[in-house]
């Protein structure tokens, strides 16, 4: 889906998979930036991720709802942005999300 390298976590629910990975908001500072003063560590973390039936491939245009954290929205670490990320999945799964819906994966035979 997003990224080949991320870090995916799936978790079953109601029939469907919801694959969530979570990500420093921050990437650390290039080790070799020759800066003097020493980095920040930011230990934000975010996420991205997505709704799908078991074994369909994502990659494939309408066979997954993708969603992620909205805008400046992080978590103070990689469980805390897991568990938001699988959270927002069941509301996409449940019908309940505000603006995503599986709909169109049962409708559409996908």
């Amino acid at each position: 889906m997003a990224d080949e390298t991320a870090p995916w976590q799936m978790v079953e629910y109601e029939g469907f998979e919801i694959h969530v990975a979570p990500f420093p908001k921050t990437p650390p500072a290039d080790a070799g930036s020759g800066g003097s003063a020493p980095a920040v560590v930011d230990n934000r973390y975010t996420y991205v991720g997505y709704v799908c039936h078991p074994g369909a491939d994502a990659a494939i245009p309408g066979h997954a709802v993708p969603f992620h954290a909205d805008g400046e929205e992080s978590f103070a670490g990689h469980d805390e942005a897991l568990y938001e990320g699988v959270q927002v999945g069941r509301s996409i799964v449940e019908g309940t999300h505000p603006d995503l819906t599986v709909l169109p994966l049962v409708t559409g035979g996908v």
